[in-house]
């Protein structure tokens, strides 16, 4: 059952959607790391759900953080942040009770935990507990940016509609910062949330990319074979759900280009190497070369819709017709974002204490 990621820093999720909380522990982190509510209180802000393009659940994320820092500040020992779970109604639930929703893990988790997971809003399967993983990323994004590292996501597509990729990279972070939407380009928000309230009214719901950078990775950082830069991304956005696709730099694009085309050429000016283009995605050989890393999540359409799908009785074995009413979201892809974001923070850090040792991220303040 594993529930646990990273290497040298680490970070467990725990609780189920409508269970009586959840929660997530950090351990790893060395003393002397600031703990800054309101970057705490931002990243929580930017998962919650809001206005008609969302579920209708508005939990208020009232957080404690119940061991691990003292004085505003990390002690060493391991953190462990708790969110409770207040606007709950499992009632929809009871009138599909034994139906596995089309998309959902209700089957596979029926299979894995031998009939006894909480299926009441998708149990631990539930992006619910994905808070618990902003906040406590909010905390490991505020030590690289205190090393110059800065992480940022915006919506490339949703919902057949594209966003402009990055293009100034620092100016863009700053834009995205301001933005609970992260759209770069607010014409292209505008008609994002016009076809997710299409679809909505329809019954139905949309998926689309998201597209992360991070700038100021040291060049060097990653670990081949097996714990590359990609092998480590890769493994903790495919624990997002509703995640299916992970690219990095041009992407499946290179299997159209040459071998020209594709590499990307290095020069030098005051000392500093670079390549002029970045189609590797700031990484080659698995290791960064101290450009941008840049990468895109696939996320696929909310599964849970009222549109009529055929499914199957776990208990009985009977085939069955269902429809998916209650509270949720035509739309995932914005809440997403901030996951995306918390989960980055955590692979950048905990590679970078593999290369620069344990107290790195604090060293400053020892």
């Amino acid at each position: 059952m594993k529930n646990t990621f990273g290497s040298v820093l680490t970070v467990t999720v725990f609780g189920e959607s409508h269970g009586q909380a959840i929660g997530a522990v950090i351990d790893g982190l060395s003393p002397g790391i600031p703990v800054n509510r309101e970057s705490i209180e931002k990243a929580l802000f930017n998962r919650r759900p809001f206005g008609d393009i969302s579920t209708t659940r508005r939990e208020k994320d009232e957080y404690s953080i119940i061991s691990g820092v003292y004085k505003g500040f990390t002690q060493g020992t391991p953190v462990c942040i708790v969110i409770p779970n207040i606007d709950i109604n499992s009632e929809n639930y009871k009138e599909i009770s034994g139906l596995a929703r089309p998309g959902h893990a209700d089957l596979t988790a029926f299979y894995k935990y031998n009939g006894f997971s909480d299926p009441n809003g998708g149990g631990h399967f539930s992006g619910r507990v994905t808070s618990a993983l902003c906040a406590a990323g909010a905390i490991v994004n505020g030590a690289l940016r205190a090393k110059g590292v800065r992480i940022a996501t915006h919506i490339l597509r949703c919902a057949g509609i594209d966003d402009r990729s990055f293009g100034d990279i620092p100016k863009d972070i700053e834009i995205l910062e301001n933005k609970r939407f992260a759209v770069l380009d607010d014409v292209s928000a505008a008609r994002m949330a016009e076809n997710i309230k299409l679809a909505a009214s329809a019954g139905d719901s949309v998926g689309g990319v998201l597209e992360t950078v991070v700038d100021g990775i040291p060049a060097g950082v990653g670990e081949p074979f097996f714990d590359s830069v990609e092998s480590v991304i890769s493994h903790a956005m495919f624990s997002i759900g509703g995640v299916k696709g992970v690219e990095f730099g041009a992407g499946f694009a290179v299997a159209d280009m040459r071998g020209s085309e594709c590499n990307d050429e290095f020069r030098a000016e005051n000392g500093r190497i670079f390549t002029t283009t970045n189609n590797n995605g700031g990484i080659n050989g698995g290791i960064a070369n101290g450009m941008p890393v840049i990468f895109r999540c696939a996320v696929k359409p909310t599964p849970s819709v009222s549109v009529k799908q055929n499914t199957v009785n776990i208990c009985t074995k009977e085939n069955a017709v269902i429809s998916v009413n209650g509270r949720h979201d035509p739309c995932i892809v914005h809440r997403v974002r901030a996951v995306v974001d918390a989960l980055t923070a955590f692979c950048v850090a905990d590679m970078l204490c593999i290369k620069y040792g344990t107290d790195y991220l604090a060293k400053e303040n020892i």
